[in-house]
């Protein structure tokens, strides 16, 4: 069939399209914050063998390891009409055990005996179980992290597997809001089912399959023509997690870049091995770290999709950081190692590209997870949350203040909407200035956000770049280390009780829980 250039443009929008769609379904309906608030979810579209077509513009960290869990979730479980699987199990395909992903068969007619695309969305749901609330916690093994799921199947011919979903909802601190969004994560892939059978009624199966198949490997093309741009060469880099929550060391992650032509190999075989607390990626989240830089370096309008990694190979050393064995603590490895990931595949091709590559940014999502009972409303609660910080600078501007960056795309809880749904007062949310690396263009600043609790409940913070600064580049100085505080207030005075960046601690209605996020790394001499 011949390839018409006007048509590979509409199916890249009517894919991403049907992406987007699901995505605002899901926020619409969702029942937490957040969901229909952060908006901490992603939705992709996947061709029969479970590669990646589409996506919306949502999480990088989500979206490039979903398509081990779709395939995860195809091997397990044959699925006919109306059924969905679901599955958070990081040794298969998932990230950590909040992000819950459910995957949906999409046939192209009454008549077809076989899935011809697949949709499937993944949403961080606010607890899961485990140790501690919000399922975040300083743990040592996924076992204390909550419930783990396998591929199960989730909706059989359309109806919830009832059985199923109790068992879940007695597993968990706050059933009625995690039965909410399990709710909207089906509907969800009702949509983009729906849409991808209108696309397929309108255009016939073998074009719409003909054009996935068109965009995979246009993708393939012009990422080879931006690694053909790197010059040839072997670059390395490292950079170090400040601790794992439970030792103070160090943890180094190295990623040794080789270019040749339009092919990259990186090898992240030298990194630190698996450690004993929550920090330890597995092999997905570092693939979804290539896929998100590498798709970065690309100006052209492309599909991010699985062509994309064609050109790329990816070592690994199972056992390391970057490449966890079960039964590793993972609960922060999606969040805080992701970042980190993506800091020295940056600082590698910063060598290779020097005047191209921007300083680091925060290298933090700052989670914070506070949980407890509402006696206001008397019901359980849990919040969870990540935090904007800097942005790294680049040659031509300053990096942007109070933002998420790299791995993470969500947006902020709006002040009125945690106090509305949680025990809380927020006493102060604002820029921290003065917190960007200085340079020649300064990165960018963190934030401040402090919270006063209503309510007694239990408090765990996951965070990084509290011992080293985000690094500077080509001259620029380190952006500023983050800080933890809670105050209290003890006799009538405050007592300021300076926290690690991993911690958990009982709060008391009346204490105030303050953290100050990184700046983003400066670039070039002042």
């Amino acid at each position: 069939m011949d390839v018409n250039p006007i048509l590979i443009e509409v199916f890249k929008n009517r894919f991403a399209s049907i992406c987007e769609e699901m995505g605002m379904t899901l926020m619409r309906t969702g029942f937490s914050p957040n969901i229909k608030e952060r908006r901490d979810f992603s939705c992709a579209l996947f061709d029969a063998q479970g590669e990646m077509i589409a996506q919306a513009a949502h999480i990088p960290v989500h979206l490039g390891s979903m398509p081990l869990s779709v395939q995860a979730a195809i091997a397990a479980q044959p699925m006919e009409r109306g059924d969905m699987v679901i599955l958070n199990d990081p040794f298969k395909g998932g990230t950590h055990l909040p992000d819950i992903t459910l995957v949906a068969p999409v046939f192209a007619d009454d008549e077809a005996t076989e899935p011809s695309f697949y949709v499937a969305n993944r949403a961080h749901h606010a607890d899961v179980g485990g140790i501690s609330a919000g399922s975040m916690p300083l743990s040592t093994s996924i076992f204390q992290e909550g419930i783990i799921i396998p591929p199960l199947t989730f909706v059989k011919g359309g109806e919830i597997v009832q059985p199923l979903l109790t068992f879940f909802l007695n597993n968990l601190r706050t059933p009625q809001e995690r039965e909410g969004d399990f709710a909207a994560q089906v509907m969800a892939n009702v949509t983009g089912v729906k849409r991808a059978q209108e696309l397929i009624a309108k255009y016939g199966l073998d074009v719409v399959q003909q054009y996935a198949d068109v965009l995979l490997d246009y993708a393939e093309t012009v990422t080879r023509a931006a690694v053909s741009r790197i010059p040839d060469g072997e670059y390395e880099f490292e950079d170090f997690m400040d601790s794992d929550g439970i030792t103070d060391e160090l943890v180094p992650i190295r990623c040794l870049l080789s270019v040749q032509g339009d092919t990259a190999t990186l090898d992240f075989s030298a990194s630190g091995p698996q450690v004993q607390g929550s920090v330890n990626a597995v092999r997905a989240i570092t693939l979804s770290a290539v896929l998100y830089v590498f798709r970065a370096l690309i100006t052209e309008n492309i599909s991010t999709n699985a062509g994309c990694l064609r050109p790329l190979t990816v070592v690994t050393q199972p056992g390391t950081i970057v490449d966890a064995r079960f039964p590793a603590a993972v609960a922060g490895g999606n969040v805080e190692t992701s970042q980190r990931i993506v800091d020295v595949i940056l600082g590698a091709l910063a060598q290779a590209l020097p005047q191209a590559m921007p300083a680091a940014s925060q290298g933090t999502m700052n989670n914070i997870t506070i949980g407890g009972y509402d006696p206001h409303k008397d019901r359980p609660f849990a919040y969870y949350e990540t935090l904007g910080g800097g942005m790294g600078a680049t040659r031509h501007a300053d990096g942007e203040s109070a933002v998420h960056s790299h791995m993470t795309n969500t947006l902020n809880t709006p002040v009125e909407a945690m106090e509305y749904a949680y025990p809380f007062l927020v006493r102060e949310y604002g820029i921290r200035r003065g917190s960007g690396g200085a340079g020649a263009h300064t990165g960018g600043n963190g934030m401040v956000r402090e919270i006063e609790l209503t309510a007694d409940a239990e408090a765990t913070v996951l965070s990084e770049r509290r011992r080293i600064g985000p690094y500077g580049l080509q001259g620029g100085e380190a952006g500023g280390k983050g800080r933890n505080v809670i105050i209290r207030r003890q006799d009538g005075t405050e007592v300021l009780d300076e926290q690690p960046g991993k911690f958990n601690a009982r709060l008391h209605a009346g204490d105030r829980i303050r953290m100050e996020t990184p700046g983003g790394g400066g670039w070039g001499e002042k």
